[in-house]
């Protein structure tokens, strides 16, 4: 399919579609004319990606992970490396922190409007 039916296939745009091909992360066959051909098991791709892209991580954590689910190797817990599992964890604390951070600014700006209305809610 072509990169208009492939963008309304997997919800995504035909914008994120070359994006994902820049990166790495999907490789569309090409027609004899050069326009791109995407097949099921690239929609299917694309909509792991745009998954683990939601769950927040970068696209360079998606690059690496992406040849083991591809495989099926990132099935089992000893399957995937203990150095991408930090790297994860690592983004995850960093996300954790950034969290809390925001929790305390919206805490102080609940006190200030707390404060500015009189004390009422």
């Amino acid at each position: 399919m072509k990169i208009g039916e492939a963008a309304r296939v997997s919800g995504v745009s035909a914008r994120s579609l070359r994006h994902y091909e820049d990166e790495g992360l999907i490789v569309p066959g090409r027609c004899d004319n050069g326009f791109r051909d995407y097949c099921r098991s690239t929609i299917d791709r694309v909509l792991v990606i745009r998954s683990l892209l939601e769950s927040g991580l970068p696209v360079r954590l998606i690059r690496d992970l992406l040849p083991r689910i591809a495989d099926g190797s990132g099935t089992g817990d000893d399957a995937v490396p203990a150095r991408f599992l930090q790297e994860v964890q690592e983004y995850r604390d960093r996300l954790a922190a950034r969290i809390a951070a925001l929790g305390e600014q919206q805490a102080a700006l609940d006190a200030y409007l707390r404060q500015a209305r009189g004390g009422e809610r």
